[in-house]
C-alpha cells in the first residue's frame, strides 16, 4: 500500500476514533429518516476519507472533520430539498411555527431530544450548521473557520438560534400530544 494511502486510512481511523459518535449526531440533526440517516453518514464518511488525500495541517483535525462532514451534509440538504421541494424556516418565523413532526417519545427526555433535532432539521443550513456545532462544544472562533462566518457572527447568530429555539421549545413543552 503506497504511503499516501496509508497515512489516507490513518487519518480517517483517528478521525472515527476521535469524532465518529459527533459525525453521528450531526448526521441524525441533517437526517431524521433511519435508510436515508445511513446513507448521509456513509457519504460523509466516503467525503471525510478522500479528503485527507490532500489535509495538510493548516487547520486542526476537528476543524477539518466538521467543515467536510457539514459540507456534505450541506449538499444533502440541498439534494432533499429540490427532491421535496420544502420550505425552510427563517429564525424570525421560528418561533410563530407549532412543531408537528415530533410524536409522542418513550420518555420526556427522549421527547425533548426528538423535538429539538425537528426543530434544528428546520432551521436553514447555515443556521443549522452553526448550531450544531455550539451543540458540539465548539467555540465560535472554530464555527467560525469552518462556517466562513466571522467569529462575532457567529455567537450572534448562536444567541439568536437558541432564544428562538428556547421559545419554541417552552411552547411545544405546552400542548398536550
Amino acid at each position: 500500500m503506497p504511503d499516501v494511502a496509508r497515512e489516507q486510512d490513518r487519518l480517517f481511523e483517528e478521525a472515527m476514533s476521535s469524532y465518529g459518535g459527533a459525525l453521528e449526531r450531526l448526521a441524525r440533526a441533517y437526517e431524521a429518516d433511519a435508510e436515508v440517516l445511513r446513507d448521509l453518514l456513509q457519504e460523509i464518511h466516503i467525503a471525510l476519507w478522500r479528503s485527507f488525500a490532500s489535509f495538510d495541517n493548516r487547520c486542526s483535525m476537528r476543524t477539518w472533520v466538521y467543515r467536510v462532514a457539514h459540507n456534505v451534509a450541506a449538499s444533502h440538504v440541498d439534494k432533499q430539498v429540490r427532491a421535496r421541494n420544502r420550505v425552510f424556516v427563517s429564525l424570525d418565523d421560528l418561533e410563530g411555527r407549532a412543531d408537528e413532526r415530533v410524536g409522542v417519545a418513550d420518555t420526556e427526555q427522549r421527547h425533548a431530544l426528538r423535538q429539538l433535532y425537528a426543530m434544528i432539521q428546520e432551521l436553514k443550513p447555515l443556521d443549522r450548521q452553526v448550531m450544531l456545532a455550539y451543540l458540539e462544544g465548539m467555540d465560535a472562533a472554530s464555527t467560525a473557520e469552518i462556517t466562513g462566518l466571522s467569529a462575532g457572527h457567529v455567537a450572534t447568530k448562536i444567541h439568536r438560534i437558541k432564544s428562538a429555539l428556547g421559545a419554541r421549545f417552552r411552547e411545544g413543552g405546552n400542548r398536550e400530544e
